[in-house]
């Protein structure tokens, strides 16, 4: 089976099995974040525990980019240091920065390598973002309340 082939197949499963995908009632901060080029809707709760991230729940619409990808941020980022999600989540920015001269490093982003194709389409990075870009803006909201 050729990478490109598992990758989609990644894709998929997290399309068709999404992680995390329903709104838990106890959060510390909630955003809801549009990509407009396209109309995929994504709200997301986020939960910390001091510095770690205790719990990132989500519901969304959306083509299986921006819900497969959103999927794969709450398998990485649970239980992770907000340091370590912000690594992750620089590491992945970067990914999709590259215009496709970058594979990724599996180690760190695991499933979201799957997306690294997703970087030679510029009108399809945004969707590969969105859960992302929520979820920084989740935690520093989050992050905020504590202090």
């Amino acid at each position: 089976m050729q990478l490109d082939n598992l990758y989609q197949e990644v894709i998929l499963d997290h399309y068709k099995n999404p992680q995390h995908k329903k709104l838990s009632t106890d959060f510390d901060a909630q955003v809801h974040h549009i990509n407009p080029s396209c109309g995929d809707e994504i709200t997301l709760n986020v939960k910390l525990n001091g510095q770690i991230v205790e719990s990132v729940t989500w519901d969304g619409v959306g083509c299986s980019i921006s819900q497969a990808s959103v999927s794969i941020l709450t398998d990485l980022l649970i239980g992770k240091t907000l340091n370590q999600a912000e690594t992750i989540s620089n590491s992945f920015m970067h990914l999709m920065q590259s215009k496709g001269t970058e594979k990724g490093d599996e180690n760190l982003l695991e499933d979201a390598v799957a997306l690294a194709g997703v970087s030679q389409y510029p009108a399809r990075i945004k969707c590969a973002l969105l859960g992302w870009m929520a979820f920084k803006d989740a935690s520093v909201q989050a992050l905020s309340k504590q202090n």
